[in-house]
C-alpha cells in the first residue's frame, strides 16, 4: 500500500508560513528574474491567474486586485521541503521523494493498526504543527492510485485532505469521476489520442486492454494503465525526477526543482 503526501501550493504556502497575515489572500510567486508566475495560491488560481503568466503584463491586474507578488526564494523552499520530508520519513518506511513537495511512502501493514484515513490526518496535523504547511494525503495499492487519491484529497474539501482507495469499489468510483487527462502521466496530448479510441475516463483506461494501450502508445503508458488496475506499482519515476529518491530534498534541490516546474508548465 502506498501513500502520496503532497504540499498544497507549495511555493506560495512557504511564503505564507512567514506571512500568516496573507493566508486566504491571492499570492503568486514569480521566477527569480521576476519574469513569470511559477506558483499560485488557491485564491490566485480562482482568479484565473495562469502559470507562466508574464509579470510585466499582469502587474496592473495584480495591484488592482490585491494580489501579493513574491520573488522566488529557493533556499527557503529547499529548507521547508527538507523539514517536511524528514517528518514524513519518520512516520512510515520506504520513503521515495518524488519532487520538492511530494513524497511516496510505503504504508503496508499500517492499515491493520489504525485506519488509513486516521493515519493520514495524523500526518497532516504533524506537518502543519511543525512546519506550518498543509498537505494532501492519498492512499492506494499502486502509486498511480495513490496519486489519484491525493488529487481527490486536494480537489474536494469534503475529504478533509485525505482519501483512502484501499477498497476496490472506491477505486472504481473515483476512476469513473476522473477525466483521463487528469491521470498521472497522461496529460492533454496523450488524452486526445485516447479520446479518439473511446477512452475518456480513468476507469475506461483501467478497464482497457493493456496490449492495445502498449501498441498505440508506449510501455510507460501501459504501466500507467496497469497502475489504474491495481496491478504493479504504476508509473515509474521519470529520469529527471529521480534526483532525491532516497532522502530529503536539500541544498540546491529547489534550484533544480525550477527545471521540473518548467517541464510541467505545458501540462498546467
Amino acid at each position: 500500500m502506498f501513500d502520496l503526501a503532497d504540499a498544497n501550493n507549495f511555493y506560495a504556502s512557504c511564503e505564507t508560513v512567514f506571512r500568516p497575515d496573507l493566508r486566504g489572500r491571492p499570492i503568486v510567486v514569480v521566477s527569480n528574474n521576476d519574469g513569470c508566475v511559477i506558483a499560485r495560491s488557491a485564491e490566485a488560481k480562482r482568479m484565473g491567474i495562469k502559470m507562466a503568466a508574464p509579470l510585466f503584463q499582469n502587474e496592473r491586474f495584480f495591484r488592482e486586485n490585491g494580489v501579493h507578488v513574491f520573488s522566488s526564494n529557493y533556499e527557503l523552499y529547499g529548507d521547508m521541503s527538507a523539514r517536511m520530508m524528514a517528518i514524513l520519513g519518520e512516520m512510515a518506511a520506504g520513503q521515495e521523494v518524488y519532487s520538492i513537495d511530494e513524497s511516496f511512502l510505503d504504508v503496508t501493514g499500517i492499515g491493520s493498526l489504525i485506519p488509513l484515513e486516521s493515519f493520514g490526518q495524523q500526518m497532516r496535523a504533524r506537518i502543519r504543527q511543525e512546519t506550518g504547511l498543509i498537505i494532501g494525503v492519498g492512499f492506494g495499492p499502486t502509486k498511480t492510485l495513490a496519486k489519484l487519491a491525493n488529487h481527490a484529497a486536494k480537489k474536494w474539501t469534503k475529504t478533509n485532505g485525505v482519501v483512502d482507495l484501499s477498497e476496490r469499489s472506491r477505486q472504481r468510483k473515483l476512476l469513473q469521476l476522473t477525466d483521463v487527462s487528469d491521470v498521472w502521466g497522461i496529460g492533454r496530448r496523450i488524452s486526445v489520442r485516447m479520446n479518439q479510441l473511446g477512452i475518456t475516463t480513468a476507469l475506461q483506461l483501467a478497464d482497457s486492454n493493456v496490449s492495445m494501450i502498449r501498441k498505440n502508445f508506449d510501455v510507460i503508458t501501459e504501466r500507467t494503465a496497469r497502475g489504474g488496475k491495481a496491478q504493479g506499482t504504476g508509473r515509474p519515476l521519470p529520469a529527471h525526477q529521480r534526483l532525491y529518491r532516497h532522502g530529503p530534498v536539500r541544498g540546491r534541490a529547489a534550484v533544480l526543482e525550477l527545471r521540473i516546474v518548467h517541464l510541467r508548465l505545458s501540462d498546467e
